[in-house]
C-alpha cells in the first residue's frame, strides 16, 4: 500500500511539472494581399466575408457596404485599421486600404 501511495505522489509531481512549464508566445504572419483568393473561386455572402476576414485575423470588423458586386469591410489588423473590399463573386480581396482612426 505504501509503493502505491509513493508511486502516485511521483505521477503527481512529474504532471506538475510538465503542466507549469511556460509556453513561448509566436507572432502571427497574415499574407493577404490584392488578389488573393479567400474562398477558393467561390461566390460568398456579407456574413461569410466577414467570417473569413475574421479567419485571416482581422479583428473588429465593420461591414460598411454589403450591396452590389463588392463588399467593403473595416477591420483591424494587430494595431492598424484597414478597409477591405472583396469581390462577391470569387472571394478575392480587391482592394485594402489602411486608414487612419
Amino acid at each position: 500500500m505504501r509503493n502505491f501511495l509513493v508511486a502516485k505522489l511521483c505521477l503527481a509531481l512529474m504532471l506538475m511539472t510538465f503542466a507549469s512549464q511556460p509556453s513561448f508566445a509566436q507572432s502571427v504572419n497574415v499574407d493577404i494581399r490584392i488578389g488573393t483568393s479567400l474562398n477558393n473561386g467561390r461566390s460568398i455572402t456579407c456574413s461569410q466575408g466577414e467570417r473569413l476576414l475574421r479567419l485571416r485575423g482581422f479583428r473588429d470588423i465593420r461591414r460598411v457596404d454589403c450591396r452590389g458586386r463588392f463588399y467593403i469591410y473595416r477591420a483591424n489588423l494587430g494595431i492598424r485599421r484597414f478597409e477591405v473590399a472583396l469581390n462577391s463573386r470569387d472571394g478575392r480581396v480587391v482592394d485594402m486600404r489602411r486608414i487612419r482612426r
